[in-house]
């Protein structure tokens, strides 16, 4: 090949690359002032929760992070939208971004709650699964794991907290921590999961599982030790059950090392 070949083909490898980032640009500069003509929803959400929908999302977009349909993409402050979205409380994470075509996308993770604690005054609150608190709901109640009793949690309203990382002594003197803690460990289980519904929590902080099916309460102090105690309550289901009546038991209490106490029920 001779000299003025080779140099003609760099000139020409150039010029394309030139005209290949000079198209690149008219594309970016030109799609930047393309209006925005719809908004596309991908919800991420566990079955059989619905907080929030994606036309809920939507209108949140449109009225809560300033005009957005009609304006260029280039201008829409999706940064903004994304903070909007994210100070809704059953919302754990939003991602917008656009497209040339002039679709602003939106990609929202729900909140999946695990357990609703109920304060003794009537007030009450969700922790979801990374240990946000969230606010219950007018619209829509979670089947999820219930804590009652002698409680005064301060979670049912004000900004969500993550009791799995807070360490004020807010935190740490309520039972909040030990039922998140108990909510995950029963809800990772399939059998724990199904079988109990209600816990109990008592003055002294000691708490009592309520077993959807069966009429003996589970003591299991303060949720502590919680896997040890509950391979134990596995194998007096599986091997002490059978040899009795599960029925004439008021209580069994898992509290004390090495042994399952049962209290008998006077009436049976």
């Amino acid at each position: 090949m001779s000299k003025a070949r080779h140099i003609a083909r760099v000139v020409a490898k150039i010029a394309a690359g030139v005209a290949v980032l000079a198209a690149l640009g008219f594309v970016e500069k030109s799609g930047g002032s393309l209006p925005v003509r719809d908004i596309r929803v991908d919800m991420d959400q566990a079955d059989g929760v619905h907080f929030i929908d994606g036309e809920a999302i939507k209108q949140e977009v449109l009225q809560g992070a300033g005009p957005v349909i009609g304006t260029p993409v280039g201008r829409v402050d999706e940064t903004a939208i994304e903070r909007h979205l994210r100070a809704i409380p059953c919302v754990a994470e939003a991602d917008v971004y656009h497209t040339m075509d002039g679709i602003l996308h939106v990609k929202a993770r729900q909140r999946e709650p695990i357990i609703r604690v109920l304060n003794a005054d009537g007030s009450g609150f969700y922790i979801d699964k990374e240990g946000w608190t969230m606010p219950l709901n007018d619209n829509f109640t979670a089947r999820v794991l219930v804590a009652t009793g002698q409680l005064a949690e301060p979670y049912a309203n004000g900004a969500p907290v993550n009791l799995a990382e807070a360490t004020d002594s807010l935190v740490a003197n309520g039972h909040s921590r030990a039922l998140y803690t108990m909510a995950l460990t029963l809800g990772s289980d399939p059998l724990w999961k199904a079988l109990f519904t209600q816990a109990v929590v008592e003055a002294d902080g000691e708490i009592t599982l309520i077993p959807a099916v069966g009429m003996a309460r589970i003591r299991i102090g303060d949720g502590s030790h919680l896997h040890q105690r509950l391979a134990k309550l596995r194998l007096f289901y599986r091997e002490g059950i059978p040899q009795t009546d599960w029925r004439r038991y008021a209580t069994i209490d898992l509290r004390f090392d090495d042994q399952v106490v049962c209290t008998r029920r006077t009436a049976y």
